[in-house]
């Protein structure tokens, strides 16, 4: 299997306002590479997500804006590369309205959500959150709500699925993002 796992932080509930970002890169199967980064989202933060995520207005007053990061990353944001998250309609919405704020242009490539992956594919968990799933497949999450660890226990958990049930099993969970 080849994919990125996405993980983003905001620090408001504005989806613009991204303010750390990791990306975990798997190739055959195997983690590669990871990336991540603290974004300057030139929004104020609201105490509930600082709350979350630990990460405050000043700890990202000299990092890249996102138009900086996106310079880095958007090659694996392309029509035919698979972008997996968990709970993906979060993170898919973080991308879109930050590229949209800035004016930049949409991405286009595939997602795969573990969250509805694992919604089938263990109905017994009591929920399918990141850190339920994890702990249940003996996969470590070392900090909940860190970009890099959750962007890590997500392709982990894909990969143990795939192990598991089989590729051909996730396939129909791909969609197009536009």
């Amino acid at each position: 299997m080849n994919f990125i796992a996405i993980d983003f932080e905001t620090a408001s509930g504005k989806r613009f306002s991204a303010c750390s970002l990791a990306l975990t890169v798997v190739r055959d199967s195997q983690i590669t590479d990871q990336f991540y980064t603290l974004i300057n989202p030139q929004t104020p933060f609201f105490w509930r997500n600082v709350q979350i995520h630990g990460i405050h207005e000043q700890d990202v007053a000299n990092a890249p804006t996102f138009p900086a990061v996106w310079e880095h990353i958007h090659s694996f944001f392309t029509p035919e590369k698979l972008v997996v998250a968990h709970n993906a309609n979060f993170d898919n919405s973080v991308l879109k309205n930050t590229l949209a704020h800035y004016n930049l242009a949409p991405a286009q490539y595939l997602t795969l959500d573990t969250l509805r992956t694992s919604q089938t594919l263990y109905p017994e968990l009591t929920n399918h959150k990141l850190n339920t799933v994890a702990d249940a497949l003996q996969i470590e999450l070392h900090h909940h709500h860190n970009a890099l660890d959750d962007a890590q226990a997500c392709a982990n958990i894909l990969l143990t699925q795939a192990r598991q049930f089989g590729p051909q099993k996730l396939t129909p969970f791909i969609k197009p993002v536009h």
